[in-house]
């Protein structure tokens, strides 16, 4: 679980990128956070997870495009924070 877990970690950490890299207009640095998320959502499909956050990890594989819009970018720090809750949680829970 806890390799999962350092996935999960890791996804979160590069879409919070992705998001704040778009916000501050930085594309190109945007565009190469997002292959290391995506990178790190196909590691993570082969395990079990909660729906709601196999939901998401399929999302970040899913996305087909090079650049991430506002509206996406918004979305990927939504999903990054909630990554990050799970993640925590998980840990509260083995100790």
């Amino acid at each position: 679980m806890t390799d999962t877990l350092l996935l999960i970690g890791s996804l979160s950490n590069d879409l919070f990128r992705v998001a704040s890299l778009t916000q501050r207009g930085s594309t190109k640095a945007a565009s190469r956070f997002l292959l290391e998320a995506k990178r790190w959502s196909n590691s993570i499909q082969d395990h079990t997870l909660p729906p709601y956050i196999q939901s998401i990890v399929k999302n970040v594989s899913d996305y087909k495009e090079t650049l991430v819009d506002m509206e996406t970018a918004e979305k990927y720090l939504m999903y990054a924070v909630l990554l990050q809750n799970y993640s925590l949680h998980q840990m509260e829970n083995q100790t």
